[in-house]
């Protein structure tokens, strides 16, 4: 790893098929597909393995469905808050479903999808008004919300237009309860449109990939739920494959004090894990619980409040110290920006056998060229 400039996204493969296994757990024990979310997670140069644990990608745009399609294969469902009729026309070419956001979208595109065999099957997202989050902002049940049909009168009427529906209403979910009890308000309020479809996907947000999660009894769950409707039942994880996978590699550049130490790194918050700031959380620093040396964390851009948090380190911090956040990779690397210029980090891989590659080198002509 020396030969590897700082910063860089460190994926390490032997961590993330631990989460695999456990989602080929889910597959085979409550007979429930998962696709990747491709807007937490889309560094395809980790496709190959993954691939061989989930059934394909889901997506929010043309552009992941058609990485998913060129990159994953298996199935490609394509979602989006509204699309135009040039997506549209790509999308029917490759997608193996299409899912719309509301009746009046459905009802303009649903005979351009059809239209030429082999054609992708046809769903629509439904806003149930209850929802697992600790975040308003994530929140797609918050008071005024634009993600999904509301109204089950109106989706009675377009029935046969359709052949699925999704409800996406979990965002870090940890707690099995709370999922069974929602499961429950579904298939009690929905049920009815439910049995006469042949899909639903129940979206992501389910952290059910974590140490200790009732996997047993949340297999038992989703295939009881499939059993009473007669349904395929999909999942859609994104940081559920990816969790504890990742570490963004840091290099402590300058230690300088105000009220307190801290350590400014060849990396910002606002650039590289602008999650962060969005939700107002610290990162996770690996090491940084460990012992009475205190120092704040900091990127290196000219935004204020650029801070990864607090740590406590075992010896005081140099310059040329290596500070790893751990926890980097969903909604890390899709959401990665040029902010002030800061050199973009590397993307490197630790493959199952212990090789570390470096998939992807940023430079100053890709900063230049995201311009014009």
């Amino acid at each position: 790893m020396s030969s590897v400039q700082t910063p860089y996204y460190l994926v390490d493969e032997n961590r993330l098929l631990d989460n695999l296994k456990k989602i080929q757990f889910v597959r085979r024990h409550a007979n429930a597909r998962s696709l990747l979310a491709l807007k937490c997670f889309s560094t395809w140069s980790l496709f190959s393995l993954i691939r061989q644990y989930m059934d394909g990608t889901t997506s929010s745009s043309l552009y992941e469905a058609r990485l998913g399609y060129e990159t994953f294969g298996k199935e490609v469902h394509a979602y989006s808050v509204a699309f135009d009729e040039t997506e549209i026309q790509q999308l029917r070419s490759f997608s193996s479903k299409i899912i719309f956001n509301s009746i009046s979208q459905l009802q303009r595109f649903h005979s351009l999808v059809r239209q030429q065999a082999p054609c992708p099957e046809v769903g629509l997202r439904v806003n149930p008004q209850v929802s697992y989050s600790h975040f308003d902002l994530a929140d797609p049940a918050r008071p005024r919300s634009r993600l999904g049909v509301i109204d089950q009168g109106a989706i009675h009427k377009v029935l046969p237009l359709i052949s699925g529906l999704m409800f996406h209403y979990n965002c870090e979910n940890d707690d099995f309860d709370s999922f069974s009890t929602l499961l429950d308000t579904l298939g009690e309020t929905y049920g009815a449109l439910l049995r006469q479809l042949d899909w639903v996907s129940l979206g992501g947000g389910i952290y059910f990939t974590l140490e200790d999660y009732p996997l047993n009894a949340f297999c038992e769950k989703l295939k009881a739920f499939s059993e009473r409707f007669g349904l395929q039942v999909y999942l859609e994880p994104g940081e559920a494959v990816v969790t504890g996978s990742a570490q963004l590699v840091t290099k402590v550049l300058d230690v300088v004090s105000n009220e307190g130490d801290i350590a400014i790194v060849d990396s910002s918050v606002e650039a590289h894990m602008p999650d962060l700031l969005i939700y107002r959380e610290n990162a996770a620093i690996e090491g940084g619980d460990e012992g009475r040396y205190r120092y704040t964390i900091a990127g290196k851009s000219c935004l204020a409040g650029d801070l990864f948090g607090t740590a406590c380190f075992n010896k005081p911090l140099q310059v040329g110290d290596t500070i790893r956040i751990a926890d980097a990779a969903g909604y890390t690397m899709v959401k990665k920006n040029w902010f002030n210029g800061v050199r973009m980090p590397a993307i490197v891989i630790k493959r199952l056998d212990g090789r570390v590659e470096q998939v992807k080198h940023f430079d100053y002509q890709d900063y230049k060229s995201s311009l014009s």
